[in-house]
């Protein structure tokens, strides 16, 4: 697997359809953590993320490779679960999500102002992000963060009339997934799609998963098209990461643009190479 790689060479898009990036790490569980430590940690992060919430924590989903063995271990403890708790920008455009096994930081849009930031500052926030979390879990001698597992997701929505009418069209979006239209055909056309392809990295790297779905998002039909790489692989350490997730960065980039119409990166999305 190729270490320093430039992702500033990798295609770009001037109107790109991306509507929230993900980046997240999976670690041990840090049991000491309790709801106070979080209040005392979210004064560090603001006044950058001045709003709060709570939410449902995320339960871990970890990539197996060959015969590779997860242990699980039932563990009784008088501790409740701590929720998942959001600290929120001032624009609402940036999260940081933290629970006891895991850190997510998440850029989304809000509005049709909120310009996707570039990877490059998108990754370096997630880690100075990180780093906070860590430094301050030594200081609170509550532990250090051992790493199990990198995500990276880029959730893109395209509307209808963005080269597309109807599911029949899904084709001119996605050539690999085309509806085939004919007077000789029983089915009538497709009211919902729900599609799903996993690709394995080398190396056992991880693996990315794809998945394209149809909706509504502000109550216009939409098709909502996600790329997840999820994994380790030889990246374990602090040091190693950055690199982890350039290769992920890399991946999605280019599976984004084998997997739509070019036509449509061209005259749509606007696509710079």
């Amino acid at each position: 697997m190729t270490l320093g790689i430039d992702t500033r060479q990798l295609i770009s898009y001037e109107k790109p359809p991306v509507n929230e990036v993900i980046c997240s790490v999976l670690f041990d569980p840090i049991e000491a953590l309790l709801t106070p430590h979080i209040g005392l940690l979210w004064q560090r992060f603001q006044p950058d993320y001045p709003f709060c919430n709570d939410v449902t924590p995320v339960a871990p989903n970890v990539e197996v490779f060959n015969d590779q063995v997860i242990e699980t271990v039932l563990k009784l403890s008088n501790i409740p679960p701590l929720p998942r708790v959001w600290f929120i920008s001032s624009d609402e455009t940036k999260v940081v999500q933290i629970q006891r096994d895991r850190l997510i930081h998440n850029w989304r849009k809000i509005s049709s102002n909120s310009d996707c930031p570039r990877y490059e500052s998108l990754i370096q926030a997630f880690q100075n992000h990180l780093k906070s979390f860590n430094d301050f879990l030594q200081e609170a001698d509550l532990g250090t963060i051992q790493i199990r597992q990198y995500e990276l997701s880029y959730v893109n929505q395209i509307s209808q009339g963005e080269g597309w009418e109807t599911l029949e069209d899904l084709g001119k979006i996605f050539p690999d997934f085309k509806w085939q239209n004919s007077v000789e055909r029983f089915l009538p056309k497709p009211q919902y799609i729900h599609w799903n392809t996993t690709f394995d990295l080398p190396e056992d790297f991880g693996r990315l998963h794809i998945s394209i779905t149809n909706g509504l998002a502000n109550n216009h039909p939409t098709l909502f098209f996600a790329l997840t790489v999820r994994g380790m692989g030889n990246y374990s350490s602090f040091d190693l990461m950055q690199n982890w997730f350039d290769i992920a960065h890399e991946w999605t980039v280019k599976a984004f643009a084998d997997l739509t119409d070019q036509k449509i990166q061209t005259n749509i999305w606007k696509r710079r190479d």
